[in-house]
């Protein structure tokens, strides 16, 4: 053991010897290099992570809650909607339902028409639930006695002369203007434009809200609902959640919001997942091809000095640890200047994030992805290093000495 701790001693005398007298710039170089490719590493990772949690909270806070209530099989709606809310509502940790009324409808402003979706709501209910009425730009949201009044996304009443890019959109409606409704029944209404909201959801942006008292009359139902969203005190648990509204025998159909999204968001993320390993694979090449490159002209350089520690018995082993000893030096500096940063660009991405179209992404720095990416950086460096080091330690001495 004292053998071992002293060889190490020695490399480590090598090492520090070799750096110390190389060249600061090419150093200070390959450092960077290394910097840049830990960011790299970790910098995609943390933003397909922050376009899962942006998604994740647009769903929960503006489309569908934690939990969506649907028909059962064979049914368009469910029935006795009131006396299921409240069912739900004696749950521990439920915190507010809201039952909407789903249809799809086209809508005329002027000439103009688009055709899109329209809720029900019992507006003080879909408070409870989500955050649109906290998102109001215009105008208000609606009350509960509202029977000629409607709220629309802010893609759907548009901005005069401007296009939506395919979205369905009426290019310019304002607060206070009239806006008719067609609905699938082939009844027309007319509505005045209370207030207009903008989630930065597209899939909300683009739909309207009316009261489900309005439009239980114009479709003729009576206490019934497409689906009843559900809130949970606490995000993240939402499958125990089920779990206990299926044991209080509810019939309907009960799905967590990932259910009801996932094949959108499951899509998205092996898009994301296929660059970002594409990503980190040539980021990995380029460490090794540069730790090895370095490392190559470093004991090239050193040949003859090589030669004589072995002429002088040192053995080969200690002079191949002392340049693997020189690359980790180089990795772990790299890895912290690459931690500096990331740190940076994330603070300024917090501050200024990176706008999607189902809105803000904020990068989101993991623990896994940064040991995975410092991991994976010092293993190929290390690798990267000792061959070109073996490679010039098993030369002959007297080889080694001529150069």
């Amino acid at each position: 053991m004292t053998a071992v701790f002293a060889a190490l001693r020695v490399s480590a005398f090598l090492a520090w010897k070799s750096i110390h007298r190389g060249s600061k710039g090419t150093l200070a170089l390959t450092i960077m290099i290394i910097a840049l490719v830990f960011v790299n590493l970790v910098f995609l990772p943390s933003i397909i992570s922050g376009v899962v949690e942006t998604f994740n909270a647009q769903s929960i806070d503006f489309n569908l809650g934690n939990l969506v209530i649907e028909p059962r099989e064979g049914s368009q709606y469910i029935g006795n909607a009131t006396d299921l809310q409240q069912t739900v509502e004696r749950i521990p940790g439920i915190v507010g339902t809201s039952a909407r009324i789903t249809a799809g409808v086209t809508y005329f402003y002027r000439g103009r028409n688009a055709a899109s979706t329209l809720y029900g709501i019992t507006p003080e209910d879909e408070r409870s639930v989500t955050k649109i009425a906290d998102y109001m730009t215009e105008g208000e949201f609606l009350s509960n006695g509202d029977t000629d009044a409607i709220v629309m996304g802010a893609t759907l009443a548009g901005v005069e002369g401007e296009e939506a890019g395919g979205l369905p959109s009426l290019r310019g409606v304002g607060v206070g203007d009239s806006v008719e409704v067609a609905y699938p029944n082939g009844e027309t209404r007319t509505y005045r434009v209370k207030g207009i909201f903008k989630t930065q959801s597209f899939g909300v942006d683009t739909a309207a809200f009316v009261t489900s008292r309005e439009m239980n009359e114009v479709l003729g139902l009576q206490d019934q609902a497409s689906v009843i969203l559900v809130k949970t005190e606490v995000n993240g648990r939402e499958e125990e959640y089920k779990m206990e509204l299926l044991s209080y025998g509810i019939q309907e159909e009960i799905r967590t919001f990932q259910e009801k999204a996932g094949g959108f968001v499951d899509q998205a993320i092996q898009s994301f997942n296929i660059i970002n390993a594409i990503s980190t694979l040539v980021s990995l090449i380029i460490a090794v091809v540069v730790v090895f490159i370095v490392i190559f002209i470093n004991t090239v350089n050193r040949r003859r000095q090589i030669g004589i520690l072995k002429a002088i018995g040192i053995d080969q082993q200690i002079i191949i640890n002392s340049y693997v000893l020189q690359v980790l030096f180089i990795t772990a500096v790299g890895a912290l200047v690459g931690m500096a940063l990331n740190a940076g660009l994330t603070t300024y991405l917090t501050a200024y994030p990176l706008v999607f179209p189902g809105g803000p992404v904020y990068p989101v720095v993991e623990a896994p992805a940064v040991l995975r990416s410092i991991a994976s950086l010092f293993a190929v460096s290390v690798v990267a290093g000792y061959i070109p080091a073996w490679q010039i330690v098993r030369e002959d001495i007297l080889s080694a000495i001529r150069g």
